[in-house]
């Protein structure tokens, strides 16, 4: 039974908030692990920056700001951050004279390797204290859920602002 008087009872339509706020629990645990390697203060629009950069390397900043539901500029604010800490690269862009194409650099891929590693870490300390055979079944319904919402479209990978 857990010990926070706010979530004694279940409550019907309780199960979405206590989603988000296990997804505090679990941000904030690797955030905590990042402070203690000493990284920089990273925020998780940072980490979906990353995600997107990985997957589309030569990326621009409009196109970012797309995928995240933000203004340009405060996706060169993020980006400015990032390059500023030698995570990401501008460079010209082949087609548009006017744009650029960001890129990890070899630091920003290896902190998406570090920020897997870290994630793992936090899933088995999740599954520390539900066992890991809820967490396999957990995984299996969030999955289930997932692909009846979206079926087969595009799964939006993507802070909920």
């Amino acid at each position: 039974m857990p010990t926070n008087p706010d979530l004694a009872e279940r409550r019907p339509g309780q199960v979405p908030l206590l989603l988000a706020i296990t997804n505090r629990a679990m941000t904030d645990d690797f955030h905590s692990r990042l402070a203690e390697l000493g990284r920089e203060p990273l925020r998780p629009a940072h980490g979906y920056t990353f995600r997107y950069l990985a997957g589309h390397p030569g990326a621009t900043t409009v196109d970012l700001a797309a995928h995240l539901g933000i203004t340009k500029q405060a996706a060169s604010k993020a980006v400015a951050e990032l390059q500023d800490w030698n995570y990401v690269q501008r460079q010209p862009h082949p087609l548009d004279k006017r744009a650029q194409s960001l890129t990890l650099t070899e630091r920003g891929r290896e902190y998406v390797r570090l920020a897997d590693q870290l994630w793992a870490e936090v899933e088995q300390r999740f599954a520390e204290v539900i066992g890991p055979d809820r967490l396999a079944a957990l995984d299996r319904d969030l999955r289930a859920y997932i692909d009846h919402v979206y079926g087969d479209q595009p799964v939006p990978f993507r802070p909920v602002w």
